[in-house]
């Protein structure tokens, strides 16, 4: 199975014959194992050329580029080779119908509040005083299918984020860990950056699904499709996010494996070190593979392989063969 490969130093990138090396600033090289690689994330300086990007298209390796504070920045999306002319002129006219394309965003915003729901409850079951939240959510829940619009139903989603939020400092009871409210560029306290750098993995994490999809990244249901090169990863990753991302961060500051000195100040925000990241992504990894029992499929799969069938059914979905009904936790 291609597992993703991450970057974290400067250097320079080059094909050498058929594999690839990354060659650091002290001139040690790596050598990066191109037939079990789906995709490079780049978090240092690199250095590249065509060369090696006609070798990345040959390849099929997606190229994920994060700024200074690890937010996601672009992407090099190879040729698709799983294009379907039939299914991207259902996706656009999805997208065109104002009704077809609100009822796909209220299902992407349902799933992410069951999904939030899911995580409040399981934290009261272990003794974490948050059913103020829970019930803030629930009854901001009632009001999706009440939305008009796409930008009423976003305030929608964002009043249901913020009442999810603000049970993340009982959750965690971490010192020198408070969320406070949500910033992000830059973040302006160690837990937002941690969402922040999080939630750009799990960004990325579905792009590089729906690449070996038929689907389309350029149209998204809830997030408007503009100048922004992709929004359909943005849509989906909401349903995954408190499930591996959240969940990923109150264990990793519960277990205190981040910690405070995990953490600098830069140009008056905070940022996760270099040390920092590799913590998280090691356990990012080891979270998107770890396996669950599927209850339609009768037997494990990973939660990666999860967001490939949340996309499969969106395809579906798309060509009228089967409603959509986004992933939710059953724990």
């Amino acid at each position: 199975m291609k597992q993703p490969f991450y970057i974290f130093s400067d250097g320079k990138l080059e094909r050498r014959q058929n594999t690839l090396a990354f060659v650091d600033g002290e001139g040690k090289k790596k050598y990066v194992p191109v037939e079990n690689t789906s995709e490079l994330n780049i978090f240092g300086e690199l250095d590249i050329n065509k060369r090696l990007m006609e070798f990345l298209t040959q390849s099929e390796i997606l190229l994920h580029f994060f700024n200074h504070y690890g937010y996601y920045i672009g992407s090099y999306y190879p040729r698709e080779h799983y294009n379907s002319g039939w299914l991207l002129l259902n996706q656009a006219e999805y997208y065109n119908d104002p009704a077809k394309r609100l009822d796909l965003a209220r299902r992407f915003v349902s799933g992410a509040t069951e999904n939030m729901k899911r995580i409040l409850t399981y934290y009261i079951r272990r003794g974490a005083d948050v059913q103020g939240a829970l019930d803030a959510i629930e009854s901001a829940a009632c009001l999706i299918d009440q939305q008009g619009s796409n930008d009423a139903l976003m305030a929608v989603e964002g009043n249901l984020r913020e009442a999810y939020y603000g049970a993340f400092d009982t959750i965690l009871k971490q010192e020198g860990f408070s969320f406070e409210k949500r910033s992000r560029r830059p973040p302006e306290n160690r837990l937002n950056a941690l969402i922040s750098f999080g939630n750009s993995l799990m960004y990325v994490a579905v792009l590089s699904e729906i690449y070996r999809t038929h689907l389309d990244p350029r149209i998204g249901f809830l997030h408007t499709t503009n100048f922004r090169r992709f929004s359909l990863n943005l849509d989906v990753a909401e349903i995954f996010k408190p499930v591996l991302v959240d969940r990923l961060i109150f264990s990793l500051l519960n277990r205190q494996q981040i910690q405070a000195r995990h953490f600098s100040e830069s140009a008056g925000g905070i940022l996760l070190t270099e040390a920092g990241r590799k913590i998280f992504v090691e356990e990012w990894e080891k979270r998107l593979h770890s396996t669950i029992d599927h209850p339609r499929l009768k037997r494990k799969v990973s939660y990666r392989r999860l967001v490939r069938l949340d996309l499969y059914k969106i395809e579906k979905h798309l060509l009228g063969d089967e409603n959509y009904g986004p992933y939710v936790a059953r724990w």
